[in-house]
């Protein structure tokens, strides 16, 4: 009873989540399941007006919510700030309503702040980045107070991991690294 009960202290006091939508969910849970620090990821739905929507729900564009995977991190290991800055580096924030070849507002990038000192260093993070000169285009990610995150269908988890071949098919298909190398720069 009593390590149940300090397990449970360390896990409140050591732990933290962060939630970003960064086009197809698959995507997304990969680059931060490599991250140092990240304990685990789930793939979800967030922002939307029908309560615990469905794959096919979301991906009709019909419901206003957006794909997107909720991070836990262990803050002794990483912060919300280093996930920040790795987020930018997975995603095209010039481009509204579409993620690669994921067309619809239901892919677009969002930060989803869940208290008043991740809006604030999500506004800083994005700040910095528009004033950083590297691109001529506008950011267009948007900054938004988390709601109602709706975990997506079993088969959506650990895709990558679980499908290996036809995540890559799709990855590569997909065009996402292509573009990213074209914004960044590097290699994902």
């Amino acid at each position: 009873m009593i390590a149940e009960s300090e397990s449970t202290y360390l896990t409140n006091e050591n732990f933290d989540t962060a939630i970003f939508a960064g086009g197809c969910f698959w995507c997304t849970e990969s680059d931060f399941d490599k991250m140092p620090g990240v304990v685990s990821t789930i793939s979800g739905y967030i922002g939307g007006t029908v309560v615990d929507p469905t794959y096919e729900q979301v991906v009709s564009g019909k419901t206003g919510h957006v794909e997107a995977v909720m991070v836990y991190f262990d803050k002794t290991k990483t912060n919300y700030s280093k996930l920040l800055n790795a987020y930018w580096f997975t995603i095209d924030p010039l481009t509204p309503n579409r993620q690669f070849c994921d067309s619809g507002a239901q892919y677009r990038s969002v930060i989803f702040y869940r208290n008043s000192e991740q809006k604030e260093q999500a506004e800083i993070s994005r700040n910095m980045l528009d004033l950083s000169g590297r691109f001529t285009k506008p950011i267009v990610t948007e900054i938004l107070p988390a709601v109602e995150f709706y975990r997506a269908e079993d088969y959506h988890q650990d895709y990558y991991q679980k499908n290996p071949l036809r995540y890559k098919y799709y990855r590569n298909n997909c065009g996402r690294d292509t573009r990213l190398k074209e914004l960044w720069g590097t290699q994902h």
